[in-house]
């Protein structure tokens, strides 16, 4: 066997239809698009548009709504903290922020700020300016000395 042997397998690729190629071809003249009217235009149809009858996406009801005061939080490990450490990106002896993860690349964008999470080994003494943090996130800190500040208070159980 060579190289000019190679085929593909039989009925695997198949020649595009050309249109608009005359008579004898079967798709000539309309090519295909009918006669005249929205549809024999290009890039003109209304979508979900059905003659006329209530379309499907009206005729359903609407579900659920969007939350306004919604908090979205960038979600940072602890191990991901460290790895920033050693890389030299974040100083530990300054304050780990919102504006300093994201100088550091740990963050890609300002959201409604950040929430540290547990996962991960944190090795270094640091202090944290974050607005949430979670319970194991906290324990970790603090065994090694570290301090934690929630920008964010936690809103009392409505009773």
């Amino acid at each position: 066997m060579r190289l000019n042997d190679i085929t593909d397998n039989p009925g695997s690729s198949k020649k595009r239809t050309r249109v608009g190629r005359g008579i004898g071809s079967g798709k000539g003249k309309t090519a295909g698009r009918g006669g005249k009217g929205q549809t024999a235009r290009s890039g003109v149809r209304i979508k979900g548009f059905e003659g006329g009858q209530m379309p499907l996406h009206r005729r359903l009801p609407k579900r659920g709504f969007t939350n306004i005061f919604k908090t979205d939080y960038n979600e940072v490990n602890l191990g991901r903290v460290q790895q920033a450490i050693e890389a030299g990106k974040l100083d530990a002896s300054k304050p780990v922020t919102n504006e300093a993860l994201i100088e550091a690349g740990v963050c890609a964008k300002a959201r409604d700020g950040v929430k540290i999470l547990g996962s991960g080994e944190l090795k270094t003494k640091v202090s944290f300016e974050v607005a949430r943090a979670s319970k194991t996130a906290v324990e970790a800190i603090e065994k090694l000395g570290g301090c934690i500040k929630l920008l964010v208070e936690e809103a009392a159980p409505q009773g």
